[in-house]
């Protein structure tokens, strides 16, 4: 499972909390955390400040109650929880996965589960939006895909195919192949209908 796990296992960077303009950056790594910030402000004598940075070991930061109180008032206490657990060596190994194999698990799960799971982490919103993954649920809850299906999921989406139910589908599939059976009109007429 080590394999899965990067030398930056986690990143996150924004702007501090109202009135603060500074901007600031918190990065784990497998053996220290690096806080960077950037003092943002139109006063003169703050123009020529140089970014900040302070790199400290895992152990460091888990007693570094300044830190940390800077770290939730930044990004919050989710992230702050979370930190605190990748430093103590609580990983999450799931969403390290490769998509193939992530694909894999959620063809076994139902739609419920699916709505659930994308609103874990943006990964998982990510993937459970992703045309691989509605293709594959097309594929799975479908006796046959034709080319002509094929075709029309890949000018409005595997997801729009999944929620189309089937005569509405059929119509569309029938539209399309009338419109491609049309000869080519050289006129800038418009068409009657």
């Amino acid at each position: 499972m080590a394999s899965l796990l990067g030398e930056t296992l986690f990143v996150i960077s924004g702007q501090g909390p109202a009135p603060m303009k500074d901007y600031f950056q918190f990065e784990i790594r497998q053996s220290e955390v690096i806080w960077r910030w950037w003092k943002i402000s139109l006063r003169s004598e703050c123009r020529n400040q140089k970014p900040g940075q302070l790199r400290e070991s895992h152990e460091d930061y888990i007693e570094d109650q300044h830190l940390q109180s800077q770290v939730a008032m930044v990004f919050g206490l989710h992230i702050l929880q979370y930190s605190k657990n990748l430093c103590q060596g609580h990983y999450d190994y799931i969403v390290r996965l490769p998509n193939s194999l992530l694909l894999k698990i959620l063809a076994h799960l139902d739609l419920e589960d699916i709505s659930g799971l994308s609103r874990t982490c943006c990964r998982f919103r990510e993937l459970c939006k992703s045309e691989e993954f509605w293709e594959q649920t097309v594929r799975k809850n479908s006796e046959t895909v034709t080319p002509t299906l094929e075709d029309l999921a890949n000018e409005v989406g595997w997801r729009t195919i999944f929620f189309t139910n089937k005569l509405q589908l059929q119509m569309q599939i029938s539209r399309r192949k009338q419109r491609e059976n049309q000869p080519c009109e050289d006129t800038n007429e418009p068409r009657s209908f």
